[in-house]
């Protein structure tokens, strides 16, 4: 079942909308540091997002925003601010859908259902939303990119998955063969000197963003990333 993110600083209509989502099998969390929305999503990765526009530190609209810099998860509003322009400027801001306060569970539901199948399901493109961290470092997949501290940078394919490929095996080492096959495609000859040269492009890619030394290379072996920068 989907996992839904809720948004909401009203702490009885929260636990309401949980428990009322959770009756009927979605898997639900709550934001707990307002201030760091961001990362929470980023570490819970929801499907679907319930946000309110009126919350502590930033709105919802500036949550939105940031979300759509990296993701296009579906997000529905649901607030008491009910006029024309507040509606106009969520879907603007990249949201899905805006339901006002007070409002019947059934259209909550129906909104829910029909954003997720639209997203996710028959009439889909199931675009990849994915985004993985580490330590800080932030991995947008579908989009070949890598943030850190604020600098946003684009790899190319290769140098991607090679980095992608490291991360996900933190701390252990990757043999020169499984990286080999990373690069190897029915067109280009891969021999170890071209994974040494793409190698060395992620370390410098990793550089430009503030991360320094954090590729060892494991002579005879392969290569290991060390995340504790």
């Amino acid at each position: 079942m989907y996992s839904i993110m809720i948004i909401e600083d009203d702490k009885k209509l929260n636990e309401l909308i949980k428990n009322h989502l959770e009756r009927y099998g979605y898997r639900t969390f709550s934001i707990k540091d307002f201030s760091n929305v961001r990362s929470e999503f980023v570490l819970e990765k929801p499907e679907l997002i319930l946000m309110d526009v009126n919350l502590p530190v930033y709105d919802g609209f500036y949550w939105c925003r940031d979300i759509r810099t990296i993701s296009k998860v579906p997000i529905i509003f649901i607030s008491a601010r009910d006029s024309d322009m507040d509606q106009v400027m969520a879907i603007e801001n990249g949201a899905d859908d805006y339901i006002t306060k007070p409002f019947s569970y059934d259209v909550l539901m129906a909104k829910i259902k029909g954003v997720l199948r639209r997203v996710y399901g028959s009439y889909s493109n199931n675009v990849n939303n994915e985004v993985f961290e580490a330590k800080g470092l932030f991995l947008y997949i579908n989009q070949s990119m890598i943030e850190y501290e604020d600098k946003k940078i684009e790899l190319s394919k290769k140098e991607f998955q090679l980095l992608y490929s490291l991360i996900k095996n933190a701390d252990k080492i990757v043999s020169r063969e499984t990286l080999l096959d990373i690069l190897w495609n029915d067109v280009d000859f891969v021999d170890d000197n071209t994974l040494s040269v793409n190698m060395t492009r992620v370390r410098k890619r990793l550089e430009s963003i503030g991360i320094y030394n954090a590729i060892e290379t494991k002579r005879g072996q392969g290569y290991k990333i060390n995340v504790n920068w």
